[in-house]
C-alpha cells in the first residue's frame, strides 16, 4: 500500500469517528469506482446538509465525483399524492442547489428506483447516506448495507445533537434537555456547504427521470385521494422564505401569539423540517442571529428552541428506542395501569372513523382542527393535542383511539408519517413524556383537555369561523 492510500484510510478513520456518522457497512472504497454516491432520502435538500458535506469530502479526497441519487418509490408506508407533490416540488430544489456546487443529482422514480442498478451503472466506490429513525426506512438501510460490497456510512443531518449521544430511551423532556443543551455549543455551528472538485459525466444512455415532471405519472396504486394544499409548497427555497418571515416578522411575538390557533403565530417549518427540505440547524442559526440583532428575543429564542430542539430530538429518540412507538404498547407502567383500570368505562359519544374523517362530531371546535388537517395539511400544535384527546373520548378503546389518530395524522398533515407525529399521538393518548394527574373516566390519570377549557384559552370562534364552521370574517395566511 503506497503512502496515499495510507493517508487516504486514516482521513477515512477520522470521519467515520464523528458521532453523526454511521459505518454501515466498513471496507474501502472500490479503486475501479468513478464516483461517490450519497443516497438522499430524509435530508431532501442540495444545501445545509452533513450528508453532502460528508459526501464531498470523501468524493474529493478520492479524486471522484459526486453524484447524489434520490429514489422516487411508489409505496413509501402512509403516503399519497398529497405528500409526493410536497416532496416533488423540492426535488427541483434539490437539483438546482446541488448543481452550483458542482454536485449532479440523479432521480429515478419506480420501477427504475433500484439502488443496487444505480450504483452499478455509476460504478459506485463509496455510498453515504442520511439517518432515518422510522422502522421501515432503518430496515431499508440496514437491508441495503448486507447487499452490497462498497462502503456505506450514514450520517445524521437532520438533528442539532447526533441522535446516537442519547444512548437509551429518554423519560421526558425533562431528562434530555440537560443533555441536549449541555451539547449545543459543540454541535450547534453552520454547515460548510462544500463543493466538488470533479464533475460528473453522464454515462451514453444513463437513464433518469426528470424532477420538473410528476413523478407519480403511471403509478397506479397511489392513492390520489388526498390532493395537494395550495397553502404550501414545498422545497428549500420556500421553506427559507418561511423561515425569514418567521425571524424578522414573526418571532417577537412568538411567546404570546405560538398557543393562538386563530393566528399565524408558530414558525410553519413542520413540513420543511419533515421532508429535510430545511434542517434544525439552519433553523435554529437563523434564530440566534436575530438574538443578536436584537437580544430583547433571548426569552422567545429559548421558548421556540424548547419545541425545535428539545421536543423535537425527544420524539426522534422515542421512535429511535422505541419499536412499537405507534402503539398502546409504549405506554409506560403506570399509563398501562390506568387504561387497563378504565378500559371498560362508558364512552359517550362514539365516533365512527368515517365520523371523524368528515369532522361530524357534536364539538365544533372538535371539528374546526379537522377541518384545518384535511383541507390545509397542517394543524396547529395546540389544537393537535385536544384533537387527539377527544378521539380518546370517543373510540371504544386505547387501541382504537392510537390507530385512528395515527391514519388520519399520516394520511392527511403534511409532517404525518413522522416522530413528531407519533410521539404527540403517544402524548395526548397514552400519557407519554406527562405524569399522571387526576382520576377521571376513560382519561384515568392521562392528562384530560376539555373543549370549554381549551376553548377559552384563544379566540376559538374565531379559529372556528376561519374554518368555515362559522360565517367567516378574517383568513389565516
Amino acid at each position: 500500500m503506497g503512502r496515499t492510500q495510507v493517508d487516504f484510510s486514516e482521513q477515512l478513520s477520522r470521519w467515520s469517528g464523528d458521532s453523526r456518522v454511521t459505518v454501515r457497512r466498513a471496507g474501502v472504497p472500490d479503486a475501479n469506482g468513478r464516483c461517490v454516491v450519497y443516497w438522499m432520502q430524509r435530508a431532501q435538500r442540495g444545501i445545509e446538509n452533513h450528508a453532502v458535506d460528508l459526501a464531498v469530502k470523501i468524493a474529493n479526497l478520492l479524486g471522484l465525483p459526486l453524484v447524489v441519487y434520490f429514489a422516487g418509490i411508489s409505496n413509501f408506508p402512509h403516503a399519497n399524492l398529497r405528500h409526493y407533490v410536497f416532496l416533488n416540488q423540492g426535488l427541483v430544489d434539490v437539483e438546482a442547489d446541488l448543481a452550483a456546487r458542482n454536485i449532479s443529482f440523479v432521480m429515478r422514480r419506480a420501477p427504475h428506483e433500484s439502488h443496487e442498478r444505480l450504483l452499478a451503472d455509476v460504478h459506485a466506490a463509496f455510498l453515504i447516506g442520511d439517518e432515518n429513525p422510522m422502522r421501515e426506512p432503518e430496515r431499508w438501510r440496514k437491508d441495503l448495507a448486507s447487499r452490497i460490497k462498497i462502503p456505506f456510512w450514514t450520517v445524521d443531518t437532520d438533528v442539532v445533537v447526533p441522535s446516537k449521544l442519547m444512548e437509551k430511551a429518554q423519560y421526558g423532556a425533562y431528562t434530555i434537555r440537560p443533555r441536549l443543551y449541555r451539547l449545543l455549543p459543540e454541535y450547534l455551528h453552520p454547515y460548510e456547504n462544500l463543493h466538488a472538485e470533479h464533475e460528473w459525466k453522464r454515462p451514453r444512455g444513463f437513464h433518469a427521470d426528470s424532477v420538473h415532471e410528476d413523478m407519480t405519472q403511471g403509478w397506479k396504486d397511489l392513492d390520489r385521494s388526498v390532493g395537494p394544499v395550495e397553502a404550501w409548497k414545498g422545497g428549500t427555497h420556500a421553506g427559507l422564505k418561511r423561515l425569514k418571515l418567521f425571524t424578522e416578522s414573526l418571532l417577537q411575538d412568538y411567546d404570546g401569539q405560538r398557543n393562538r390557533p386563530e393566528t399565524d403565530g408558530t414558525s410553519g417549518m413542520s413540513p420543511y423540517l419533515h421532508f429535510g427540505h430545511v434542517g434544525p440547524i439552519t433553523i435554529a442559526l437563523a434564530v440566534e442571529a436575530a438574538v443578536k440583532a436584537n437580544s430583547k428575543l433571548r426569552v422567545t429564542r429559548d421558548s421556540y428552541f424548547n419545541e425545535l430542539i428539545v421536543w423535537r430530538e425527544l420524539a426522534i429518540n422515542f421512535v429511535r428506542y422505541t419499536p412499537k412507538y405507534d402503539s398502546p404498547e409504549c405506554a409506560d407502567a403506570w399509563a398501562k395501569a390506568t387504561i387497563a383500570e378504565h378500559a371498560r368505562d362508558e364512552r359517550q359519544p362514539l365516533y365512527t372513523l368515517d365520523q371523524l374523517e368528515n369532522a361530524r362530531t357534536y364539538d365544533d371546535l372538535w371539528n374546526a382542527g379537522q377541518v384545518q388537517m384535511v383541507r390545509y395539511g397542517w394543524m396547529h400544535n395546540y389544537m393537535r393535542m385536544y384533537w387527539a384527546k377527544k378521539i380518546l373520548e370517543w373510540t371504544p378503546n386505547v387501541a382504537t383511539a392510537m390507530k385512528y389518530a395515527i391514519y388520519l395524522n399520516d394520511k392527511y398533515f403534511l409532517d404525518g408519517r413522522d416522530p413528531n407525529g407519533y410521539a404527540g399521538v403517544a402524548w395526548a393518548i397514552l400519557g407519554k413524556f406527562d405524569r399522571a394527574w387526576g382520576e377521571r373516566p376513560v382519561f384515568g390519570k392521562i392528562r384530560y383537555m376539555s373543549g370549554g377549557s381549551t376553548g377559552k384559552k384563544f379566540n376559538s370562534k374565531k379559529y372556528i369561523e376561519l374554518m368555515g364552521l362559522l360565517p367567516q370574517q378574517g383568513s389565516l395566511p
